[in-house]
């Protein structure tokens, strides 16, 4: 039986790692998929791999137009939403000492204001009784050697969530946070991490991982599926950490 049948979804970030891997497995438990990214390209190639009658909108969570432009496209496409999934975001490691001012405010106008104006624009479209999942992170519960904006704007989006699962009280709409830790995506190589390097990284991360492994994009995915579906019906305001483990490490 299918987990989303007639649901609609929206995932931003959703033609990358997470993001995609989440996507592919909505859009196969029956859900009409929306995924939003920057690049047209990779969009593209995002909605051939996910199928399914998938939909893609190019456009930058940093920019509050694109949020306005997506719930207009699902207000007058599908009328209502089902799920929303805030996932875009960008990391960027460096000590507290070499943060210029331009990467600080990146990093919270795509990781903290885009999650919040975002979910301020599709609001009013969640039908009672939907879900919004926010992804923040391990760094923001768990300190990580030069993760220090990148941990705030995290930890941001964690307490907009707890809150809007009391403001959101009313309508019945649960609202969750989906904290990943150490994930093999194409983020590794944005974080200077070259091919030759990855397997000694992902050999020390593992090393720090109790599970013995970094996770997988669909392992967060089936996550994400547990708290957008029935599954996780009476799940709301809580912070699931899928990390193998690292936070208690």
């Amino acid at each position: 039986m299918q987990q989303l049948k007639n649901k609609v979804a929206v995932i931003t970030g959703g033609n990358s790692g997470i993001g995609k891997a989440t996507a592919q497995l909505f859009a196969e438990e029956g859900a009409q998929v929306i995924i939003t990214g920057r690049r047209d390209d990779v969009v593209d190639q995002a909605v051939a791999d996910i199928g399914h009658g998938a939909i893609g909108l190019v456009g930058d969570v940093a920019d509050l137009a694109h949020h306005q432009k997506l719930a207009d496209l699902v207000k007058n496409r599908f009328g209502r939403l089902d799920v929303y999934m805030a996932n875009a975001g960008i990391i960027n490691l460096t000590t507290s000492d070499k943060v210029t001012p331009d990467e600080y405010d990146r990093h919270f106008a795509t990781n903290t204001r885009g999650v919040f104006f975002g979910v301020q624009a599709v609001a009013p479209l969640i039908r009672d009784g939907g879900s919004i999942i926010v992804t923040s992170s391990l760094a923001a519960t768990k300190i990580l050697p030069d993760h220090t904006v990148y941990a705030g704007s995290k930890a941001a989006v964690a307490a907009f969530a707890r809150n809007w699962a009391v403001e959101l009280k009313p309508r019945k709409i649960r609202v969750n946070i989906l904290s990943p830790g150490p994930v093999e995506t194409a983020i590794l190589g944005k974080l200077g991490v070259s091919e030759a390097d990855s397997p000694a990284f992902e050999r020390h991360m593992a090393s720090l991982i109790p599970v013995g492994r970094m996770g997988l994009p669909e392992e967060l995915a089936r996550a994400a599926l547990f708290l957008a579906s029935e599954a996780g019906s009476f799940v709301n305001g809580i912070e699931l950490h899928v990390d193998g483990g690292m936070t208690l490490a």
